[in-house]
């Protein structure tokens, strides 16, 4: 009766640990670029060829950690790496579309605020997903939201 109730516990906390290791897996960690302008490399080097210049907000995808440099992807699918300290946790997400629209409220019938056009860095308010919307902060004072759909990295 014991070893069945050791195995029964032993089961329990494995599998609470595979969930917890597979949402952990699931979760994409973004950052924005800190400095005005950063170079993204080849390899984990400053020595190594430089491939892409970004600059200032520019979104990345966080692939692998190394401490002082991290592989990096950009919204075009792009690996490189790029010098730790060059990102901060600040979020942005980048345009993907010919043009996005920016709303009042998270639904189209609310007042449209602005068009923004591919390729434009915005903050993002905060990284809560609602009904396919998240809300952002463009051009310093405007607040409001855009669909998910129509940006990169969240």
């Amino acid at each position: 009766m014991r070893l069945a109730q050791k195995t029964k516990s032993f089961f329990c906390y494995f599998f609470v640990w595979i969930v917890c290791f597979i949402s952990q897996s699931a979760y994409a960690e973004f950052r924005s670029v800190t400095a005005p302008k950063t170079i993204l490399y080849e390899a984990p080097s400053a020595t190594t060829k430089r491939v892409y210049l970004v600059s200032e907000g520019y979104p990345l995808e966080v692939i692998v950690n190394l401490g002082d440099w991290l592989k990096v992807r950009d919204p075009y699918g792009t690996l490189s790496w790029v010098e730790s300290k060059n990102l901060q946790s600040k979020r942005t997400v980048i345009v993907k579309v010919d043009k996005a629209n920016i709303y009042k409220e998270p639904e189209l019938k609310s007042g449209l605020l602005a068009n923004v056009e591919k390729d434009v860095v915005i903050e993002l308010s905060d990284p809560l997903i609602t009904n396919g919307w998240i809300k952002v902060r463009y051009q310093q004072d405007l607040d409001g939201y855009i669909q998910t759909s129509q940006v990169w990295g969240i």
